[in-house]
C-alpha cells in the first residue's frame, strides 16, 4: 500500500519544482495557476530567486505547496498514477494543506491563498526575539514531557512536532524554550539545538494566527478528501469537512503528531511513503520510524519514473 505525505518547512530551495515544470505542462500549469490566485510571479522566486525571501514563511508555505501539487500533476499526466492510486494521504505541517488539495478537499487556488494568509499570520504573531524552538534528538514522548515541565516554570513552553522516535521539537517563549534546553541531559536527552527558527511555531502563542486562520477558513468550500486523509491533530483518519475545517486552526497551536501518523498508516497497511515535491525530510523520518517501510522522495522527474517502475500501478 502506498501513502503520499507531503512535507513541511525546512525542504525549500531557490530551483525547487523547475525540472518538474521543465518537464511536465501539467505541473508548469500548476505553478500557473499558483501564481494567478496569489497575484504574483512566486514561481520565479521559486526557481530563480533571493533564497532569503523564499525562506520567509509567507513564500515558504504556498511554494511547497505548489511543488507537492506540481509533483503530483507530473505524476498523473506521465505515468497515469493518481491521487486514489494510495491508500492515505498525510502531511506534515503546513503539507497538510497539500495533502487535502491533493485529496480534492480544498481547490488549489484557495490553498495557495490560505497558505499565504497562514504563513503572514505565522511571522506576525509573535514580536521577534520573544519565542523560540528547540530540537530534542535521542528523546522519548515520556523525557521530552519532563524537558518542557522544567521550561513552563519560566514560561509557555509545548511540545510542537513529535517528528519520529529521538526526534521532537519543543516550542514556545524565548526564556522558556531556553531553560527547557538546558535541562534536556538531566532528563537523559542526548542533545538539545535551539533552531533557527523565525517564530515559535505549534505552540499557544501562535494563537493570533489560529484566530486569522479561522476567518480565513470559514469562507472556503472544503469537502471530504477522496483518499483516507490522516491530519496531525489526532492522527487519526478525518473525512468529515467541519471537522478538517476546525482541526486545521487547532493546528496552528497544536501538536504535529507526525511519529503516530506515520505508524498509524504503517499499521493499517502502508509500505511505501511516497513524499512528492521537496526533498527527502519525510522520507529520512520514515526511515527512522519505521524499518520495514520505503520512503521515496518524488522531487525530480527522474523520480517520478522510478516510483512508477517500482509501483507497476
Amino acid at each position: 500500500m502506498i501513502a503520499f505525505t507531503f512535507p513541511g518547512q525546512g525542504s525549500q530551495f531557490v530551483g525547487m519544482g523547475h525540472a518538474l515544470a521543465e518537464a511536465s505542462p501539467a505541473a508548469r500549469a500548476v505553478f500557473d495557476r499558483v501564481d494567478a490566485a496569489l497575484g504574483e510571479k512566486l514561481s520565479e522566486l521559486m526557481w530563480s530567486g533571493d533564497a532569503d525571501e523564499l525562506t520567509l514563511t509567507a513564500n515558504t508555505q504556498p511554494a511547497l505547496m505548489a511543488c507537492g501539487m506540481a509533483a503530483m500533476a507530473a505524476l498523473e499526466e506521465m505515468h497515469g498514477i493518481t491521487v486514489t492510486d494510495a491508500q492515505f494521504v498525510a502531511g506534515h505541517s503546513l503539507g497538510e494543506y497539500t495533502a487535502l488539495c491533493a485529496a480534492g478537499s480544498i481547490s488549489l487556488e484557495d490553498t495557495a491563498r490560505l497558505l499565504r494568509i497562514r504563513g503572514n499570520a505565522m511571522q506576525s504573531a509573535v514580536p521577534a526575539g520573544k519565542g523560540a524552538m528547540a530540537a530534542l534528538l535521542g528523546a522519548s514522548f515520556e523525557q521530552a514531557e519532563a524537558v518542557v515541565a522544567s521550561g513552563c516554570e519560566a514560561g509557555d513552553c509545548q511540545i510542537a512536532n513529535d517528528n519520529a522516535p529521538g526526534q521532537i521539537v519543543i516550542s514556545g517563549e524565548k526564556q522558556a524554550v531556553e531553560e527547557a534546553a538546558a535541562s534536556a541531559k538531566g532528563h537523559g536527552v542526548k542533545k538539545a539545538v535551539i533552531l533557527p527558527v523565525s517564530a515559535p511555531f505549534h505552540c499557544s502563542l501562535m494563537q493570533p494566527a489560529a484566530d486569522a486562520m479561522a476567518e480565513a477558513l470559514e469562507s472556503v468550500e472544503i469537502s471530504a478528501p477522496s483518499v483516507t486523509f490522516i491530519n496531525n491533530v489526532q492522527a487519526a483518519p478525518v473525512s468529515d469537512p467541519v471537522q478538517i475545517r476546525t482541526d486545521l486552526v487547532t493546528q496552528v497551536t497544536g501538536r504535529v503528531r507526525w511519529r503516530e501518523s506515520m505508524q498509524l498508516m504503517f499499521d493499517e497497511g502502508a509500505r511505501t511513503f511516497a513524499e512528492p515535491g521537496c526533498g527527502k525530510v519525510l522520507s529520512v523520518m520514515m526511515r527512522r520510524a519505521l524499518k520495514e517501510a520505503t520512503g521515496v522522495p518524488l522531487d525530480t522527474p527522474e523520480a517520478l519514473a522510478a516510483f512508477a517502475e517500482m509501483i507497476e500501478i
